[in-house]
């Protein structure tokens, strides 16, 4: 079928729609819904079979519904309603959620159901990023899939929505205010975690810290200490410990609640009123876990922004876990594995362009760690999704296990820079030099599945991240075991030394800053506006090139330009 997918941005969730769609064999064109004029030209152009909305927060025209079957993806259970479900059903704690395909209609997800999907919630709130990325994501992608082929079916009704059926167990919700994201920190631990994670990413828990106004992001339960609640009981690299009710948490972003602020790492923040606040332990973005043959070095940076300081530390981490005697190295990312260099904080600095140089300076040495382990195997474990230097840095290893679902944007492009992490040495030699070209230019996102095709991952793993984390350990224990290993070991130092008298890693992190200092500092591709549209999340004025032109390149079958092209 024809199949235009109308969203509010090109995120996370609708670049897997797109993914899933066109691996099933249809035509997909992505239209950002900037206004009513958009969509209804969109559905024009496009003269699609069926439309999906996967994350949408404008209405649908009724010009549009009453004439194309639409059917929006909303992420709650049957009849639930409203703008702020997944808040919600942190804050209430609900048992249960799911997500639901709904027609639309005239009164906001009130349309006949086309589909549903149910999912437990976990005990421990859940942070809504989290949530959204993670078992909403997985439920919405099956539904999308299943409208698709319930729309070739003339048969099938879709059931009015009614609340004396059984499953129909949600409700009509406001949209959460201000007043419902407030909270004191006299609260007990459990309550403040759920209200700020109900609204994290955003826009986040709101409070009062060292008398300053706040939106609180990023919380974790902290030690059993008592204090005087809402005062920091310390510090630990970025974050901060507050006293709250009954305990502490761990606060690890924070941002001043007035225009235009910026989310930040909480110690930037709060600043000079951290001058007394000391070091203490219990909070670490990044650990080193040692087995008798397998060592592992877990880092877990807020939406996978790496800022110079955290690029230092995962260095150095890198430096001690490559010199241990341990044979196998698995180098393992959080939620987000990594989208490379920390926008927000080179955004906020004194000299923007020359904080981003030292950030580029230092996940280069990052990715230099772990392509020059040559006394270990390394594996990288890629449990979330990546995006620009993130997908390089883990390009450097040895083996790239990737989990199904997971997404991976292997470009610079649309940030207007030509890229560094070591990526002309790495990408190339994994999928050769036009395959290279082609995924840096298009700047289109790619599946596990294609990922594995093109041969930027070894192998895709099914299950949530704790299952692919245990089977990333498993395979990672079984090359440490493998009658092959030393000869393993002397092939890729081998290599490495041939690579290395053929072009040094130098030469390539040099050429590569050269074009990159070209782009930061004389902003030749707009880098600039790319990254203050970025931190201040400006809504574009139009769907991006890159997008746009690919709606014209795509043929009946429906298969992603790269691989097609690769293959």
């Amino acid at each position: 079928m024809r199949i235009l997918l109308l969203c509010s941005s090109f995120n996370g969730l609708t670049q897997r729609a797109w993914l899933e769609l066109r691996r099933a064999g249809h035509d997909v064109s992505i239209e950002l819904a900037l206004s009513e004029q958009v969509m209804l030209e969109a559905a024009q152009l496009a003269k699609p079979d069926l439309v999906i909305c996967p994350f949408l927060k404008e209405k649908v025209p009724s010009r549009l519904w009453r004439t194309q079957r639409t059917i929006i993806i909303h992420p709650g259970p049957p009849g639930d309603r409203g703008p702020s479900s997944l808040d919600w059903a942190i804050l209430d704690g609900e048992p249960e959620w799911g997500v639901t395909a709904l027609q639309a209609v005239e009164e906001m997800d009130a349309g006949p159901i086309w589909g549903y999907r149910t999912f437990p919630m976990p005990a421990e709130p859940p942070r809504k990023s989290a949530l959204y990325n993670g078992p909403v994501a997985d439920a919405a992608v099956e539904l999308v899939l299943e409208v698709a082929a319930k729309a070739t079916d003339p048969s099938f009704v879709p059931a009015p929505l009614d609340y004396n059926r059984p499953e129909v167990r949600g409700r009509l919700r406001p949209a959460m205010r201000h007043a419902d994201r407030q909270f004191s920190w006299s609260e007990p631990t459990d309550a403040v975690l759920r209200r700020v994670r109900a609204a994290d990413g955003s826009p986040g828990g709101r409070a009062t810290l060292c008398d300053l106004p706040v939106r609180v992001f990023d919380v974790y339960r902290g030690p059993a200490l008592s204090g005087p609640p809402g005062t920091v009981a310390g510090r630990r690299e970025d974050a901060v410990l507050v006293h709250t009710g009954d305990g502490t948490v761990w606060v690890g972003h924070l941002r001043r609640d007035e225009p235009g602020a910026l989310k930040l790492p909480a110690a930037t923040v709060l600043g000079e009123h951290l001058s007394a606040a000391g070091e203490v332990s219990g909070y670490s973005e990044i650990t080193y876990d040692r087995g008798e043959r397998v060592g592992v070095v877990s880092f877990d940076f807020y939406n996978g922004a790496m800022s110079t300081d955290q690029c230092r530390r995962l260095s150095a981490a890198l430096r001690y876990a490559a010199a241990q005697d341990t044979r196998v190295l698995v180098v393992r990312g959080g939620e987000v594995f990594s989208n490379g260099i920390h926008l927000n904080v080179i955004e906020a600095a004194r000299h923007p362009e020359m904080e981003a140089w030292m950030n580029i300076n230092a996940i280069n040495q990052v990715c230099r760690e772990i392509i020059k382990c040559t006394g270990q195997l390394v594996v990288t474990s890629l449990g979330g999704n990546a995006g620009a230097g993130g997908v390089m840095m883990g390009l450097g290893a040895d083996r790239v296990l990737i989990r199904e679902g997971v997404v991976l944007n292997p470009h610079y492009r649309t940030m207007g820079l030509f890229g560094s992490e070591l990526w002309t040495y790495v990408l190339p030699r994994r999928v050769g030099a036009s395959a290279a070209r082609r995924l840096t230019r298009d700047a289109l996102p790619i599946g596990a599945p294609e990922a594995v095709m093109l041969g930027l991952a070894d192998e895709a793993l099914a299950g949530p991240r704790l299952e692919f984390e245990r089977a990333v350990l498993a395979e990672a224990e079984r090359l440490a075991q493998d009658p092959g290993y030393e000869r393993m070991l002397a092939a890729k130092r081998t290599a490495r030394e041939q690579d290395e008298r053929r072009k040094p890693l130098d030469a390539y992190r040099v050429e590569e800053l050269a074009e990159m200092s070209r782009d930061m500092f004389d902003d030749r591709h707009a880098f600039r506006a790319a990254r203050e549209g970025f931190v201040h999340k400006r809504k574009p004025e139009a769907t991006p090139e890159h997008l746009a032109a690919h709606r014209e390149l795509l043929g009946g079958s429906g298969t992603p330009i790269t691989t097609a092209s690769h293959m």
